[in-house]
């Protein structure tokens, strides 16, 4: 998995996995969601990546954590409205924004706005991305980014 990919992987399902421990209650007006996701990216060769995760706050102020089928922490990704972090073990990359960290790691704004809407059942723009949320109330969104290339298919199960 090339880098950019790879980080764009640990942040999505950081966003969107399951069986996670939770990392706090979710204080007022946070909202807090949990289960697991898959990203699909059709590079060449095609990616794939999975995790459970935990995602709690707001667009503007959060934390996703993202955990392996044996509950070890991947990534813990934090951001508020002065500064994005991603903790990777020992590794901290820092940047003034999520769009920031998010694109320099994957090459593109992961639509973290959008996310948060989409759990929600809620339609939400975002530039190159399409959601299906036709079964948000079984728990699943699918969500496909068709610009810019490669393509990438977001695939989310949680808790409704």
């Amino acid at each position: 998995m090339s880098r950019g990919w790879g980080w764009s992987a640990l942040l999505l399902a950081a966003l969107l996995s399951a069986c996670a421990t939770p990392l706090r209650p979710a204080g007022p007006g946070e909202e807090a969601w949990n289960g697991r996701l898959a990203l699909q990216v059709d590079s060449q060769p095609p990616q794939s990546f999975s995790a459970g995760f935990d995602l709690r706050g707001t667009a503007a102020s959060g934390e996703l954590q993202l955990v392996s089928p044996l509950g070890n922490t991947l990534a813990l990704v934090s951001w508020t409205p002065s500064g994005a972090e991603l903790r990777q073990g020992n590794q901290v990359t820092r940047r003034g924004t999520l769009d920031e960290l998010t694109t320099e790691l994957s090459g593109t704004a992961v639509p973290v706005a959008a996310l948060f809407g989409w759990l929600r059942g809620q339609p939400a723009e975002a530039p190159g991305w399409h959601a299906d949320l036709s079964r948000h109330r079984e728990g699943r969104i699918m969500a496909r980014r068709t610009e810019p290339l490669p393509s990438a298919e977001l695939r989310i199960v949680f808790q409704p």
